[in-house]
Formats: C-alpha cells, structure tokens, sequence
C-alpha cells in the first residue's frame, strides 16, 4: 500500500510514502497492568511499518516518546531467561579472546538491563560501565556491583562519558540499536566513546528473518527501527564508523551481530560483510518487492491462531500460554484474543506475575500455575525459546499437555 504521509526517515530524513504492515492500534508492547489500572483508560497507538526507499531502513510511524515507553518500573528482566545468560556468558569469553581485552581495559554497555551481560567481565576484573535509563532493572545491575549511569543514551552523553575518563575499548549495544528514536545521535554517541582501535558490537534481530518467517509479532512500539546490514551499514557510514565484520546468531528468531570501529581504525574488513550484503540484495530487501507479502501473510498466521483457540473452546479444551512477551502482546493484541480464550498467560519473571497484559488483559500467573491447572495445551508466546519452554515443562507433556505456536506457522507439538 503506497500512501503520501508527512513523516521522514528517521536516518535519512526523505519522506516515507511505503506502509507495508499495519497491526491496527495496540498499547506499548511492556506495558503491563496492575489490576487497578483496569479502572483507568489505556492508550494505544497505531502499529504500523514504513520503509525507506532511499536508505531502505524499515521503521514505525512515529507516535510515542521513549520515556513513556520505557518507564521507571518497565518489566523486561534479561537474566529471566537462562539461554539468554548463556549467550551472554559466550559473548564475554568470545569478545576477551579475539580483542585482548585485560584489566586495562574498559568495556561499556548501552542498555545494560539488570546486568545479565556486564557481570561476565565484572567477573574477570575488566573494568566495566553501564547505561541503563529504567530504575527497576538498573537497581539489579547495582546490586551486582556494576556502575550504572541511569540516563538515555545520546552523543552528549557519550561526550559527558569521555571528558570523565570513560572512553571504551568496547562499546556493546545488545537489543538497542531497534529501540531509540534518534538513531544518529545514538550512533554518533557510539562513535564518540572509542578509543582510536576500539571496537562496536550491536547485536539486533535481523529484518531479512522477519520479512522470510513472517516474524511480525516482533513489531512493537518499543522497536523504532528494524535493521539490515545495508541500513546499518549506512548509518555507521554517517557517523564516521565502518562495519568490519558481521555473523548471524540464532538469537530472537534470526539476528546479526555487526562489528564497528572508527574509519580510522586498523581492523580489517572480513568477507562476510560483503557475503551478507550481497544476500540481503538478492533476498529484496532493497526492491518494494521485498515487502509486499507480509501483510498477508501476517493476516492467515493470526486467523489461524484465531481458528484454533476457537475449536479449543469448542471442543473443552484448555489452553494456557508461557511468557507473557512483547511478541505474544502484539500477537495476542493484533488478533484480539482475550480472556475468554486464553484464561491466563505464565512469566517466570516476578516482574510480570499479578499483572495483567497490555491491550488483551489477560491475568500474568506464575509457573505454579501450569501443575495446578494442567492445561490440554500450551501457547508458547516467545516462540524464539520454544525448546527451552518445552524442555522446562516436560513434566506437563508427560501427562497429556501438547505445546503450540503461532509463529512463524501454527505447529502442535
């Protein structure tokens, strides 16, 4: 669908006249509800994607400020999953390893969460820092005894971090770069902090994924942007840096980490990145053509979704769901599933448990919840660690309890 909007790239500000997804309105992804707050209206914003035709960088319309979308008490905890803890755990021996990193060294991390990444080299007594803008996950990174700067991440920031004497011999941004609004001024920032060989590793999920798997649950208010390497390779372009070298991770569905330095800087561009940006070419994804089928495509995955919860219903049985997820908040919103169908949604993470989910309303339960109840099946909402959550509740397949997910097709396991 071609439309004449007003707004612009968010990168390089030409008009963005290309919808290509539109998730109807939907409140912000991780704003979950105290039950008391059923008593007071909730916002929703429209859910839609555009893509730039000149730098083909994918984003949403703007409507929300991130400060209300990343608040105080916001529930999202990275050490809530034990995979994740893992890869983090793998990134920190990988990182020591081929870049030298010593006790002379400093490493800071851009959105640094409750600390899941940053005590790895805490732990091996390399100096770290991190920046964390939520006081709920910043306090538990403090109380690992990592140094936290609670603020928003930006260029002025950055230069704030150098005069102080925190300039970076690695600069991590795992999960971050999709989530700020000025992606210039955060990739200027990120330029800002190297030392003259210092290096840049983002990790982010990676657009070619979505648009091949249909991964459109992972759209949200929260993610500003939806990245590839020719995007990205642009912006780093802009703000002085050059990408020396990318992998694919099998993290959230499919993501890319890219490695960046300074134009300056010695590191030597690995084949890889010309591998990618040569497959991302020939997948689309700079041709409108690369995006035309996903809104379809998205539409029979929720129509599914919708058939089996009905039949479930139908037919006397239970269904309950595992992770109450951003993902599972934009499937659940978007096919406007509600209690009536899915009774309740279990979280490991204390955070969420007593909650309510946004937009859909359904109650947040803890693990507990699944043995007393033994539903017939098990939504899998975070459809990214799906082996994990089977593997986790095994004991419920031992008595009956089938395990599904809607993405990226309906499967029953």
């Amino acid at each position: 669908m071609t439309l004449h909007l007003k707004q612009t790239c968010r990168h390089c500000e030409q008009p963005l006249n290309h919808r290509f997804l539109d998730l109807g309105y939907a409140p912000p992804s991780n704003a979950y509800l105290s039950p008391d707050a059923l008593f007071s209206p909730e916002m929703t914003w429209p859910l839609r994607l555009q893509i730039c035709q000149s730098c083909w960088l994918a984003q949403t319309e703007d409507f929300t400020q991130a400060e209300a979308l990343f608040s105080a008490d916001y529930a999202y905890f990275s050490s809530t999953s034990k995979g994740w803890l893992a890869h983090a755990a793998d990134y920190t021996t990988q990182m020591v390893g081929r870049f030298g990193l010593t006790q002379t060294s400093k490493v800071i991390e851009v959105a640094a969460n409750d600390g899941y990444l940053l005590r790895n080299f805490l732990a091996l007594g390399i100096p770290c820092l991190g920046i964390e803008p939520t006081a709920s996950t910043a306090e538990a990174a403090e109380a690992l005894g990592i140094d936290i700067w609670r603020e928003f991440f930006g260029q002025s920031l950055a230069q704030k971090l150098v005069a102080g004497g925190h300039a970076a011999d690695l600069v991590i941004g795992n999960n971050v770069f999709a989530h700020v609004p000025d992606i210039n001024d955060f990739t200027r920032g990120m330029a800002a902090m190297l030392k003259p060989e210092g290096v840049i590793t983002l990790e982010f999920p990676h657009l070619m994924r979505l648009l091949e798997f249909c991964q459109f649950d992972t759209v949200y208010h929260e993610h500003f942007s939806y990245l590839s390497l020719v995007a990205t390779q642009r912006i780093f372009a802009k703000a002085g840096l050059r990408i020396f070298d990318v992998e694919e991770l099998p993290t959230h569905g499919g993501s890319l980490r890219v490695y960046g330095c300074l134009n300056s800087a010695a590191h030597i561009e690995t084949a890889a990145v010309e591998q990618m940006l040569l497959r991302e070419r020939a997948f689309g994804m700079e041709t409108l053509a690369g995006y035309a089928t996903l809104q379809a495509r998205a539409d029979e995955l929720k129509n599914n979704l919708l058939r089996f919860l009905l039949e479930a219903k139908q037919n006397g049985k239970t269904v309950a769901a595992y992770g109450a997820a951003a993902k599972g908040n934009t499937l659940l919103n978007y096919a406007g599933v509600k209690p009536d169908l899915l009774p309740f949604v279990c979280d490991a993470a204390p955070s969420k448990q007593g909650k309510l989910m946004p937009g859909s309303h359904i109650p947040i339960m803890p693990l507990d919840m699944m043995d007393k109840e033994t539903p017939d099946f098990v939504l899998i909402l975070p459809w990214n660690i799906a082996a994990e959550v089977r593997s986790q509740l095994a004991h419920l397949s031992a008595k009956g309890t089938r395990f599904v997910t809607a993405v990226p097709k309906l499967m029953i396991t």
